[in-house]
């Protein structure tokens, strides 16, 4: 059975038309639920009795539920989201430096297929594709958590488990959804969307004209390092992936990002940050460092370290010197694995660690 979640405004609309209620009054239910995180009060509404009976009856209003949720000392939460039909994603709650914003970090497959060999993610394989509702279920229950120690959900980026371009015909009506003034109202250039570098993918992410972000997954300027990591990159190499993230940028205005997990002795060295700032040269990018966040044995076998900080300084100041726009992405969330890189299905077998939401409010 379908959930509120899955309907844009248009299908709501005949939704209501097949109750035979009038269709002018899906707006109005559609801002109030997502106004209010996903929840309605029918007992005080002024709809008809007869399309209260079927929102009661006939349309449930959310298709998942918390399972687990995760406590970081730095105020960091993971969620694991079960959903109605099966399976669950994580998605992730971080106070924002000002103290009554949050940011969310949200999921668009369950597992993951592009086998990075230092992120947890892909660990068990893809197991299947979130629906568009099931997206947006995400997006709900972090803006509920943020909303109940005084914070407002202001960014998310899709950079939970899987491959958001490899799911398209799910996360762009999700992000309608969750964008539109009309439903979620969150805003457009509020979204991230993250990718390991499928070029028909964010050809067609600048064709929807959704006035996004994009973050390109990198991690390495050169192929034989990054095919080492990055096994998507044999299909699409680093020189295709650059031309179709400078075409994204071209055609939508949006200045990308480029991710750079730095792996101690695979890819941190003055060499591969010369070969970095070489590659950007005259593209207007923002470099995102990110220190290796462990996650133990990768898809080979390897097991990866980060770098000192030392090192970490060093490969950003070639960087600047070279005039790249770049900046080291301050870790988050790690003690409970919630750090970029460390998401993947929690086991059902683990405690369900309920910490008072009332945390996440103390740390500005």
């Amino acid at each position: 059975m379908n959930a509120l979640t899955d309907y844009d405004l248009a299908g709501f609309r005949q939704r209501l038309e097949r109750w035979g209620c009038k269709s002018v009054h899906a707006e109005r239910i559609l801002r109030e639920f997502y106004a209010g995180s996903g929840r309605l009060d029918l007992s005080n509404s002024q709809l008809p009795a007869a399309l209260r009976s079927k929102l009661r009856t006939e349309l449930p209003l959310r298709q998942s539920h918390i399972l687990f949720r995760r406590q970081s000392a730095d105020g960091t939460l993971k969620l694991l989201v079960g959903f109605d039909v099966g399976g669950a994603a994580e998605a992730v709650l971080m106070p924002a430096v000002r103290p009554d914003r949050a940011a969310g970090c949200i999921s668009s497959q369950i597992g993951c297929a592009m086998g990075c060999d230092f992120c947890a993610s892909t660990r068990g394989g893809l197991e299947r594709n979130l629906s568009s509702g099931e997206i947006v279920e995400q997006f709900l229950q972090l803006r509920e958590a943020a909303a109940s120690v005084g914070r407002r959900l202001a960014t998310i980026v899709f950079m939970g488990m899987g491959e958001p371009l490899h799911n398209l015909d799910q996360v762009i009506p999700a992000i309608r959804r969750i964008a539109d003034p009309a439903m979620g109202a969150l805003g457009w250039r509020h979204v991230t969307v993250s990718t390991v570098g499928i070029v028909p993918g964010i050809d067609r992410l600048a064709d929807a004209n959704l006035n996004v972000h994009l973050a390109l997954s990198l991690h390495a300027a050169d192929d034989e390092t990054r095919s080492r990591i990055v096994p998507v990159n044999r299909r699409y190499p680093i020189s295709r992936i650059i031309d179709a993230t400078r075409r994204f940028q071209l055609r939508t205005g949006r200045i990308p990002t480029l991710e750079y997990c730095l792996l101690a002795g695979v890819n941190d060295s003055d060499e591969h940050a010369i070969r970095l700032a070489q590659l950007v040269d005259g593209f207007r990018a923002h470099v995102n460092l990110i220190p290796y966040n462990s996650i133990g044995a990768g898809v080979s076998g390897a097991v990866y370290e980060r770098p000192s900080p030392q090192r970490v300084e060093k490969f950003l100041s070639l960087l600047r010197q070279r005039g790249v726009v770049a900046h080291r992405r301050h870790t988050r969330g790690d003690d409970v694995d919630a750090a970029c890189g460390q998401l993947r299905q929690m086991l059902i077998s683990e405690p369900d660690v309920k910490v008072p939401l009332q945390v996440l409010a103390a740390h500005p």
